[in-house]
């Protein structure tokens, strides 16, 4: 009652046939090896979003406390975003060496 070689080699392609397609199925299905790989490269993309982003904000935080309780601080940035100068306060601006060079050989 055994089997012939031929009904073997049959069952035996049959059985290889079915693994080929449960692997290719956990490979490349919906839920499939590459999905869930792509997935992770994503999810750690945008952990990394994140962190830089509640980096900023803290950093916005701090900043929004500064402008709220030092007074130095908002001289300095209004200063420096407005161009606003003291009393009797002069800013010399120099031009590049590149640019002195051109104008004086004419």
């Amino acid at each position: 009652m055994g089997l012939g070689k031929k009904q073997f080699i049959k069952i035996f392609c049959l059985i290889l046939l079915f693994l080929g397609l449960i692997v290719a199925w956990l490979a490349f299905g919906d839920r499939g090896f590459i999905h869930l790989y792509q997935m992770e490269k994503e999810r750690k993309v945008y952990a990394e979003r994140i962190r830089a982003l509640e980096e900023e904000n803290q950093r916005l935080l701090e900043q929004i406390e500064r402008l709220r309780s030092d007074k130095a601080y908002i001289e300095s940035e209004a200063r420096k975003e407005l161009g606003l100068l003291k009393e009797n306060e002069v800013i010399y601006r120099f031009e590049e060496e590149q640019d002195r060079t051109d104008h004086g050989r004419d």
